[in-house]
């Protein structure tokens, strides 16, 4: 793919139209970004967009921004990187900026409070979504860690009451040691 003024104009527009139409954070945008950057657009792999999720999800900031990095930097190296993050910050500081005006006035307006409580609903459905979609395609692959990993986490999470940032600390551990382990044995077996 050519990387000039059109590619680099195409990516901010993505980004941007994603950013600026999507309401409730990262784990909503990732999803759009995956859709429009390997279903549409064609220009990343799905397991490799996985991959860019994965690390954005561990890394600290907002997710949104985190994968629009990585999704930037993969396509564009850093210009695209600065183009991605520009394209998703703008709409919501613009968007927040602007509300933050006029938020005495709409605060307490019911028509608001309903408009908020189905955008709660909304965001909540699309969440659910991308849990049963990623989980559906580690099954598919039956890759028996990552499985074993998502149970564990969600036993640790769900019952146990582990504190998450414990768990995803634990599961980067055990996927590090098995790449690890996976690489040393491929050297091994070379010699």
């Amino acid at each position: 793919m050519e990387r000039n003024m059109k590619f680099y104009w195409k990516l901010f527009l993505s980004t941007f139209y994603i950013s600026a139409f999507t309401f409730g954070g990262g784990y909503v945008i990732v999803p759009l970004m995956k859709k429009r950057f390997v279903e549409d657009y064609k220009w990343i792999e799905e397991e490799e967009m996985l991959d860019m999720i994965a690390i954005a999800q561990s890394s600290p900031g907002a997710i949104a921004v985190n994968t629009s990095i990585i999704i930037g930097y993969r396509l564009g190296g850093v210009l695209g990187a600065l183009i991605t993050v520009l394209g998703t910050v703008t709409p919501p500081l613009v968007i927040l900026s602007l509300v933050s005006l006029a938020y005495g006035l709409i605060i307490d307006n019911f028509v608001v409070k309903c408009v908020v409580r189905g955008m709660q609903i909304g965001v909540a459905a699309v969440v659910v979504d991308v849990v049963i979609t990623m989980v559906a395609q580690v099954l598919e692959k039956k890759m028996k860690l990552p499985i074993i990993i998502m149970l564990v986490a969600f036993v640790a999470a769900f019952f146990i009451h582990l504190n998450i940032v414990i768990i995803i600390l634990l599961s980067g551990c055990v996927g590090a040691s098995e790449l690890l382990f996976h690489k040393f044995k491929k050297r091994g077996n070379k010699k």
